[in-house]
């Protein structure tokens, strides 16, 4: 008997309209666990590198995360994977919301869809009936409205619905794939799902989960949920008030934005005036957003309320969900006062099925263009003078396709070429060609330069989390490592040293903290992301806060309990090892090179190049890689992963004598 997951995928063929149950081997389960982990192992054995993210070739896949659907508590997250159109390389993205418990219970713990339908249709998922239903009377229509008329279609009020908007139909490169609560928006994933003719996925699931051990799974439900309670009354001190709490960052509870406007310089280095955050404009903002957020939502099987619902009746959506930091990236990038400005776009723009970190980004170049008489007014004509109207213009041309809109629906890496004309010089905020969060800061930060650079998500905010992101005011620190239980075993000695020293070596750097400490705080906060994208924790209440209720010493206590499988901390870690590299050397096969792992230039004020060359090869000697970032035979095969370091040495990628330099390797 399988326990935490059903052992079951679903493979829907859109070119042939198959739809075919699959049991699934418990051996990938051991090695890979789920979500993430089996997701790329999927796209190594059956997307050759050569294909098109836009290809019928391509394969999406829908994954619920090993311990979606249990008890645990905010194991709730979809990881969505494909071959991202604007990166060219791997994309996956978590999605929150009720999606993947909900596909658990009808029976599948992944859906597969390859192939293209020759018209637009969606999916019907309930239990073991499968249908591949018409959505032609869907085309055009917006990522939520598609979710509700599916519902109303179907007569199933409690069916979670997955869909794209007119973004993804067109094949946006930076299209969402929108769920009502939460969306999987990096990366382009909804424009995989438009190439392929699939307008949405309804679920609805009436089955249930077993797990090995229930008494003690819900004894480690009953000490997550008693630690999210305490933390509710001890805010961590120190650190600004989105990251005192716990849960994803409570953009829509708490209206305190002096950090945001004061530190952050959004819109493609538009600096921030320095007087912006007043006592005026914050009672502005708190009334705009008090009448705007009709209340606080959670995701499933969760406490912690990070989204609400956004009433707006005046854009022709009557609500639409909104969390994180959505409500004030277009503000920023508008350079606006106004942050009903940033309500009234979101919610145009989460129709149309846009990322909210990358669709900004890319109009605020557009205008910086339009300024610098790169774009002119046969480019886009009508362009309006007012700068909040500028942005409705271009959003609606980008998801449409129109005119100028067509060239901007590639990103700025991609635009920027096109355009021509010295356009690449306004491409300064991309890694590896996908925009990144706009934050311009003084000194170069060593940890966030190694994130930045040799992450697979390729953005900052899928991989930070669990540390402070600035030094903690000197009357905190040794309180804040007292209970700092949250540290990797053995680690615990140069991780509080660093809470205490950091902030305090402004004469020693650029040599301190050293490089080795360094490489382990990264790999710390990468693996803790690495495992929330293979269970289905939220990152929220793991990889992501300060001092979360899920962490590297409780989560296998779960996994054991849950899956039967008797697995402790080295082993998750070795997984963790197994499924990093698989997925380097799933990017590595499709061109990724030591050349393309470096942040936005203007990131830091004050760079170091000496001592970023210095930082990723040292990074790459601990990871068991080699200078060019490629995993080596000796660290793919201790591993467990053979069978790529053959595929890379018969490509001619890796040779057969490198061997690495590497604790991680030989661990």
């Amino acid at each position: 008997m399988r326990y935490a997951e059903t052992g079951f995928n679903l493979e829907i063929d859109l070119s042939r309209g198959s739809i075919e149950k699959v049991p699934t081997e418990p051996k990938l389960t051991e090695l890979h666990l789920g979500g993430l982990g089996t997701n790329a192992k999927i796209l190594w054995d059956r997307v050759p590198p050569e294909v098109d993210p836009l290809s019928p070739d391509n394969i999406l896949i829908f994954s619920s995360g090993i311990l979606a659907a249990t008890p645990a508590t905010g194991a709730n997250r979809t990881i969505v994977s494909t071959f991202s159109p604007q990166t060219l390389l791997m994309a996956f993205s978590m999605m929150g919301g009720f999606f993947a418990p909900e596909l658990k219970y009808a029976g599948y713990d992944k859906v597969i869809i390859s192939g293209k339908s020759p018209s637009l249709v969606y999916l019907w998922i309930k239990n073991d009936k499968v249908e591949i239903r018409d959505a032609s009377h869907l085309h055009g229509k917006g990522a939520l409205e598609t979710a509700d008329l599916i519902r109303q279609e179907l007569n199933e009020p409690k069916a979670q619905v997955a869909a794209i908007g007119l973004a993804g139909e067109n094949s946006v490169y930076y299209a969402s794939i929108e769920h009502g609560r939460s969306s999987a928006s990096r990366g382009g994933i909804g424009a995989v799902m438009g190439s392929k003719g699939l307008k949405a996925i309804a679920v609805r699931g009436t089955g249930d989960i077993s797990l090995a051990r229930p008494d003690e799974f819900i004894e480690l439900c009953n000490e997550v949920l008693k630690y999210i309670q305490h933390r509710a009354s001890n805010p961590i001190k120190g650190v600004p008030p989105i990251l005192a709490g716990i849960g994803s960052p409570q953009e829509m509870a708490i209206h305190d934005e002096q950090w945001h406007t004061t530190s952050f310089a959004w819109g493609h280095a538009r600096q921030r005036r320095k007087d912006f955050w007043t006592k005026e404009r914050e009672k502005e903002w708190r009334e705009t957003q008090e009448k705007a957020v009709e209340r606080l939502i959670s995701c499933y099987n969760c406490p912690m309320k990070c989204g609400a619902v956004v009433s707006y009746p005046a854009l022709g959506v009557s609500k639409y969900m909104m969390k994180c930091y959505s409500k004030l990236t277009y503000v920023m990038a508008a350079m606006a006062d106004d942050l009903d400005f940033g309500f009234r776009i979101a919610g145009r723009a989460q129709e149309y099925g846009l990322d909210s970190y990358t669709t900004p980004q890319v109009m605020a170049f557009a205008i910086e263009l339009y300024e610098a008489g790169i774009l002119t007014e046969e480019d886009m004509p009508g362009f309006p003078s007012r700068n909040e109207d500028r942005f409705f213009y271009l959003v609606d041309k980008i998801a449409m396709r129109e005119g100028i809109g067509d060239v901007l629906a590639k990103g700025v890496y991609w635009a920027a070429r096109q355009i021509g004309k010295g356009a690449e010089a306004f491409d300064h905020n991309t890694t590896k060609k996908h925009e990144q969060m706009v934050i311009k800061l003084g000194m170069l930060n060593p940890i966030y330069y190694l994130m930045y650079a040799t992450g697979e998500k390729i953005s900052i905010t899928q991989i930070e989390g669990q540390m402070p992101q600035a030094p903690l005011p000197k009357d905190y620190r040794e309180e804040f490592i007292k209970d700092w239980i949250h540290i990797p075993t053995g680690k615990e000695e140069g991780f509080k040293r660093f809470i205490l020293e950091w902030g305090d070596e402004d004469k020693r750097f650029p040599f301190w903290p050293p490089i080795d400490l360094i490489c382990e705080l990264v790999d710390w906060q990468e693996t803790m992301h690495y495992i929330d994208d293979c269970t289905g924790i939220c990152a929220g209440l793991s990889s992501f806060p300060i001092k979360p209720p899920y962490h590297i010493h409780n989560i296998p206590l779960f996994l054991s309990a849950g899956t039967g499988l008797d697995i402790d901390e080295p082993g998750l870690l070795e997984i963790v090892r197994r499924n990093r590299n698989l997925i380097r050397a799933v990017n590595v096969r499709r061109g990724l090179r030591r050349k393309d792992e470096k942040p936005p230039e203007d990131h830091w004020k004050k760079r170091f190049p000496e001592l970023e060359a210095k930082l990723l090869d040292e990074y790459y000697k601990f990871r068991g890689w080699n200078k060019e970032g490629i995993p080596t035979k000796e660290a793919l095969e201790g591993l467990g992963l053979d069978y790529v370091a053959k595929d890379l040495i018969e490509r001619g990628i890796l040779t057969n004598g490198e061997k690495p330099s590497s604790k991680e390797a030989s661990a």
